[in-house]
């Protein structure tokens, strides 16, 4: 049994070894590039208690080299200084408007909800959805737009470059990418029609008008703790185009600042990496951690080597892909390893007792 564990291991270690080095090869990381035409673009921001961030991703959009936008926030029933520093732009720039949330309808989770009014409210011909944590530099809509138009996209999305300052959040933030760009080869976002190949990130998600509007992905998935993945999805079980990149310097994001709110956040979407299966994340997760001692005991030293030799590889491949140092990353990688596995227990935990709680609602 040893020695079947530790075989299973070796293929483990090496697939993933060669999916992290195809995305270093062929670098999903959005390319500047320079946009045809001035389509009207939306963007679309839902905002809930984020007196911390609004403030900050509203003023990188005024600096946006790219004008022709309109700004509409989603203020979702916040009860700090959100709505106030919404309302101080809205008055200063009549590209930027506000709107105020009536309540959250039955049966609806609160982005989703959020975002569905805003599309309402939207007259562009692109809506982008950013998450009021998100920060961006000035040429990230037109590289996106472009990269939509060479591709004939129909639905971009980016994973930000995650920004990390405390132990916690190195210790646990890079678990994303690591999962992501060590089982997905990116490419195949845009280069297969498979919905098991798809892959997005809530944080940055850039739709076709049309597109969305007859597919009205955001009520599809209304009831739904992960609502970017099955959105990607959704959009190549109905054949249309998109594709999921990682960001360049003009998008960044600090997700999270503490230990509980990395283990509580990721926990509502673990398990989505891997078709929603907690067995299949318990499976990942156990090999990863135990295997290299089913390895070690079970094969001979040759294999060992192999197998000491592709962990590091592995890290050192989704650290460039990512854009995260490799030193700081295979330095925490084991105590990642075993908060990984916390995180797969909350998730678990969560789906049997019915009940999560973030931005200080119960999701059920």
């Amino acid at each position: 049994m040893l020695t079947i564990f530790a075989y299973i291991t070796l293929v483990f270690f090496g697939i993933r070894f060669l999916v992290a080095l195809s995305n270093v090869l062929f670098s999903p990381v959005l390319k500047t590039q320079k946009l045809q035409g001035e389509p009207l673009i939306s963007v679309l921001i839902p905002a809930r208690n984020e007196e911390r961030n609004i403030g900050n991703i509203l003023n990188d959009l005024q600096k946006q080299s790219y004008q022709n936008i309109e700004v509409i926030v989603f203020n979702d029933q916040s009860t700090d200084r959100t709505k106030k520093i919404i309302e101080s732009f809205s008055q200063a720039d009549n590209r930027f408007k506000a709107t105020d949330s009536n309540g959250l309808p039955e049966g609806w989770l609160g982005k989703s909800n959020a975002c569905f009014q805003l599309a309402k409210q939207a007259t562009g011909n692109y809506f982008l959805f950013l998450d009021a944590d998100v920060r961006v530099e000035s040429g990230l809509i037109e590289s996106a737009l472009a990269q939509m138009q060479n591709h004939g996209l129909k639905l971009l999305s980016i994973f930000p470059k995650q920004e990390m300052k405390t132990i916690a959040e190195k210790i646990t933030v890079p678990v994303m990418n690591s999962i992501l760009l060590s089982l997905l080869p990116m490419v195949f976002t845009r280069e297969s029609s498979r919905p098991s190949l798809a892959a997005a990130n809530g944080q940055f998600m850039l739709f076709e008008k049309e597109t969305y509007q007859k597919l009205q992905p955001h009520e599809k998935v209304k009831n739904q703790l992960v609502e970017d993945i099955l959105i990607a999805r959704l959009y190549k079980k109905s054949g249309q185009k998109m594709q999921c990149l990682t960001g360049n310097e003009t998008i960044r994001c600090r997700m999270y600042q503490n230990l509980n709110d990395a283990l509580h956040g990721f926990s509502r979407s673990v398990a989505e990496f891997f078709g929603g299966s907690h067995l299949a994340a318990f499976l990942y997760w156990l090999i990863g951690t135990f295997g290299i001692f089913a390895v070690i005991f079970g094969l001979s030293a040759p294999f060992s080597f192999i197998a000491l030799a592709l962990i590091p590889g592995i890290i050192l491949f989704v650290s460039t892909a990512s854009k995260q140092p490799f030193w700081q990353n295979l330095l925490f990688s084991i105590p990642r390893q075993l908060l990984l596995g916390v995180i797969v227990f909350l998730s678990f935990r969560n789906k049997k007792l019915k009940k999560t709680k973030w931005k200080g609602r119960n999701i059920s």
